[in-house]
């Protein structure tokens, strides 16, 4: 008898051993079946993860799918036994589409202020929606934005994000040293001059700002998908 006419095949070996049975022929066929294919993979079969795909099934074969999983764990130690339930696949609902960003981002107006140079003393920037500076913000220099200030430089002045109650906002800085930051209504004074130079940003919690270490705490990291603010 020809190996494809046997009523128990392997179809594969992966992460998984795909096996093809009838389900048409009785259970000590199928075992007996079962036995010789098993004992060709030899130390394969320990804590192997098995796939059973029912050759045109056409009914209920619980009972029969629970007897194979008893005897193949039972006799050759295997991890799990599952049925590949084309039926169920082909009725399964799509997993929505991904979201199409660029179309998304291309039709979303741009609340970027983007500047570059030193914001010197006695000077103010002042952005409606989001700030960035490719420069530094001096001592007695004020940045104000109604959203997140992204400073590519030392901050040593004021910034004021969030305006006026937006307490999800930011304000990051590769070199964090201001003399005041205020996100929505809550303000905190500036930290010690003397600190070591280190990208690091504020946020609110609950009524407080808090500052932490920008890489070690990567606060976007979690997002299941890029976000525009």
């Amino acid at each position: 008898m020809k190996d494809e006419k046997r009523p128990v095949r392997l179809k594969g070996v992966g992460d998984s051993l795909w096996v093809s049975i009838d389900p048409t022929q009785s259970i000590e066929t199928l075992k007996q079946e079962l036995i010789t294919v098993f004992q060709r993979l030899g130390h394969l079969t320990i804590q192997a993860k098995v796939v059973l795909d029912l050759e045109d099934a056409d009914g209920n074969y619980d009972s029969l799918i629970l007897d194979i999983r008893t005897f193949l764990k039972e006799t050759y130690n295997v991890a799990s036994v599952l049925e590949n339930d084309k039926k169920a696949k082909t009725e399964k609902k799509a997993p929505p589409p991904l979201p199409d960003w660029d179309k998304k981002w291309k039709s979303k107006k741009s609340d970027v202020l983007f500047i570059a140079g030193r914001i010197r003393s006695g000077q103010r920037i002042n952005a409606r929606r989001h700030l960035v500076v490719l420069g530094d913000v001096n001592p007695g220099g004020e940045a104000m934005a109604g959203g997140d200030i992204i400073v590519l430089g030392s901050l040593k002045g004021k910034a004021v994000a969030g305006q006026p109650n937006n307490h999800d906002a930011i304000i990051l800085a590769l070199d964090f040293k201001p003399t005041q930051v205020q996100i929505g209504m809550n303000v905190a004074v500036g930290i010690d001059t003397d600190a070591p130079q280190t990208a690091e940003f504020a946020r609110v919690e609950g009524d407080n700002i808090i500052v932490e270490e920008y890489m070690q705490a990567n606060p976007f990291a979690k997002l299941h998908w890029p976000q525009a603010r």
